[in-house]
């Protein structure tokens, strides 16, 4: 199956434009659930929205360390994640992120990258919020082919103003990618089919 011809010219890439996202949504060879609104689509990328459940770091008590080892054999991301953060759910007058305050967050959005689709994307923030000072990853964009989810922002504040987060706002956007071949095999990371855990 063809999706995109195109001629492969050293490096580069190629990045789908608006027209194309919609084609593929449509003949759900990629799936954005729910489907993004008209006003989603810029050029080549699609906006995504933030969902109303959020993680925040709990701080150490006092005389107490704590140290995270990642290279640990038996080191499981998202075990951690539970013991050191707590699920809130932002209001309806939003959640006000003040300056260099990091959260977890999701996008409202679940995701599936099908991997016979030879499509893989770049999770970025948005230029009038990256111009507050917010950003929406760490340094982690990539979303691989293959991959089937939500997909977990990384914000960070880093701005000298508080900025208010609302649920269904407009937090980042999905810039898509056609590969070079069709992977042999899909995203199996940890993260794969992953949800937003309630509760």
């Amino acid at each position: 199956m063809s999706l995109l011809r195109f001629a492969y010219l050293g490096k580069s890439c190629v990045i789908l434009t608006d027209r194309e996202i919609k084609i593929q949504i449509e003949r759900e060879w990629i799936i954005i659930d729910p489907r993004p609104a008209p006003i989603a689509y810029s050029s080549t990328s699609v906006d995504l929205t933030l969902d109303p459940t959020i993680s925040e770091f709990k701080r150490p008590k006092s005389g107490i360390e704590t140290t995270i080892d990642p290279s640990s054999a038996d080191f499981k991301g998202e075990a951690v994640f539970q013991d050191i953060t707590e699920r809130l759910t932002i209001p309806q007058d939003g959640y006000v992120l003040p300056p260099d305050k990091f959260i977890l967050a999701w996008t409202a959005e679940y995701i599936n990258l099908k991997y016979e689709t030879r499509l893989a994307a770049r999770v970025e923030g948005k230029s009038a919020l990256s111009r507050l000072g917010l950003s929406v990853h760490m340094t982690a964009p990539t979303i691989h082919c293959g991959y089937d989810g939500r997909i977990r922002l990384e914000i960070v504040n880093h701005g000298l103003f508080q900025i208010r987060l609302r649920p269904g706002m407009r937090i980042c956007q999905l810039i898509l990618e056609q590969t070079l071949g069709t992977p042999e095999k899909g995203y199996q990371g940890q993260f794969s089919g992953q949800t937003v855990i309630t509760g």
